[in-house]
């Protein structure tokens, strides 16, 4: 079955840098396009960044744009978001997700808290 696993969330002070990886499995991870997406409180889920299955195209959020990098390694069934220049609106649970014939993946999430 599939599985989406993401790890890298902390603390971090503002203007900080965190890595979030997202280990997949149970599909065939090369073959999707793979998205980043976050929660704050009391806020809707929303898309932060999407690549494609080759990795060869990438997409962001405006409010991410220049500070966020989602990358993957397809021979590992990873894909990775790297974050800098964080800000405190940063701060939210993180996400990856597949979607597959009409349904939507989720991993566990991650709690990225932007703070001094």
């Amino acid at each position: 079955q599939v599985q989406l696993v993401e790890s890298g969330g902390g603390l971090v002070q503002p203007g900080g840098s965190l890595r979030l990886s997202c280990a997949a499995s149970g599909f065939v991870f090369s073959t999707y396009v793979m998205t980043w997406h976050r929660q704050a409180p009391g806020k809707e889920r929303e898309l932060v960044a999407a690549i494609t299955s080759d990795g060869g195209t990438t997409n962001y959020a405006d409010s991410v744009k220049g500070r966020f990098t989602i990358s993957r390694d397809n021979a590992k069934s990873m894909v990775y978001l790297q974050m800098n220049s964080l800000k405190p609106e940063d701060t939210a649970i993180y996400y990856c997700k597949l979607f597959q014939r009409g349904y939507n993946y989720w991993g566990q999430g991650t709690q990225v808290t932007v703070s001094s």
